[in-house]
């Protein structure tokens, strides 16, 4: 069975791109990105630094060759796939809390993010993601005739 938290509308609170990228970070936490049960969310942080967005992954166990990170639409996808082969049958296996599977985390952008700047980087188990703030367009206003 699958547990969905309660979500509250809040419509007093003004609507920045950078809110909803947080609201859609928090408020997806216990959901899973998709139905298929052989994917799950990988947990994450999402910071906000003067001139750019940093976001932190676990992704414990997983090469770098195994990960991939794209943008389409100003939504960053990044999957990260582990499979393991070994098959040896020696003992009786009494428990298996290792995952093996994969992972996936798509997430809206701001308006502001630089799509054609962004960098990874890949530590310890931890994907480091740098994402540039550009200068915001300025609004168009268009005069009525």
């Amino acid at each position: 069975m699958k547990l969905v938290p309660y979500r509250r509308m809040n419509e007093i609170r003004p609507m920045s791109n950078m809110l909803s990228l947080f609201d859609d970070f928090f408020n997806r936490v216990y959901e899973d990105e998709s139905s298929d049960d052989n994917f799950r969310a990988m947990a994450m942080d999402i910071s906000e630094q003067d001139k750019e967005y940093k976001i932190l992954a676990n992704l414990p166990g997983f090469k770098k060759e195994n990960v991939n990170i794209s943008v389409h639409d100003n939504q960053l996808l990044i999957e990260a796939v582990c499979e393991d082969k070994k098959e040896e049958q020696k003992g009786t296996m009494y428990r298996c809390e290792r995952f093996n599977g994969s992972y996936r985390r798509n997430l809206n952008l701001p308006e502001n993010a630089d799509i054609s700047a962004i960098s990874a980087k890949m530590e310890d188990g931890v994907l480091y993601l740098n994402i540039p703030k550009k200068e915001p367009t300025p609004k168009k206003e268009i005069e009525i005739k």
